[in-house]
């Protein structure tokens, strides 16, 4: 018989690779056809990162390891589940992550723009996803944190003013990353750190810089 899931017994399989579910929802029925639900999977904690790099991906020298491991880690969970595994670097043309995270009642636009998570804050990242053939229970959805935060700090943040709720201002930020030992660099983007929720991903410096250098 085809397993059918909950919510709580795919995060328990995703937890062996420190993964979390980081929303869920039900999909429409042309979105990933065949499947009803979706669940979101991304970094848990502190220990995701030194987990991830004694990978084999990160072993090998080929390119992309962060993708490679989520591409066999998510891919056996979703073989395991009896689902099917959704990345968002695989396209074009691309899932809509960004339309899901809102969807899922966890994530939201913030005042500088950028997706805030209801526990990881600005740190918020997806790994992959895995798509279901039927229908999960949902949580209830949470409350939006920009809203009770005190004196959002992560509108004045960026040294050079680069996010706001108007846009991105990309060529300020580049400009400010090219400044030798710039600190957004090698700690994180300083807009995703002066959130107060953001201590709660558990993102660690090193992680945070090899994702700057992506960024790049």
């Amino acid at each position: 018989m085809t397993p059918r899931p909950a919510l709580s017994s795919i995060a328990t399989k995703a937890r062996g690779n420190h993964l979390a579910p980081l929303g869920a929802l039900h999909l429409e029925p042309d979105e990933v056809p065949g499947f009803t639900s979706l669940v979101l999977l991304g970094p848990a904690g502190p220990d995701f990162w030194p987990h991830v790099t004694a990978a084999p991906e990160f072993a090998d020298g080929a390119p992309d390891p962060l993708d490679r491991w989520s591409l066999r880690v998510i891919g056996a969970l979703a073989s395991d589940l009896g689902a099917r595994a959704v990345f968002p670097f695989d396209g074009p043309p691309w899932p809509s992550f960004t339309g899901w995270a809102r969807r899922s009642g966890r994530a939201w636009s913030s005042p500088v723009g950028l997706l805030v998570h209801d526990t990881t804050g600005l740190m918020l990242s997806y790994r992959g996803a895995l798509a279901l053939p039927h229908r999960i229970d949902l949580p209830a959805p949470a409350a939006r944190p920009c809203d009770t935060c005190d004196g959002q700090p992560c509108r004045t943040a960026c040294p050079v003013s680069a996010l706001s709720p108007d846009g991105y201002d990309v060529p300020a930020c580049k400009t400010d990353l090219d400044r030798p030992g710039n600190d957004c660099m090698a700690r994180g983007c300083a807009v995703r750190r002066a959130c107060p929720l953001s201590q709660g991903a558990g993102r660690t410096e090193a992680q945070s810089a090899f994702h700057m250098g992506y960024f790049r």
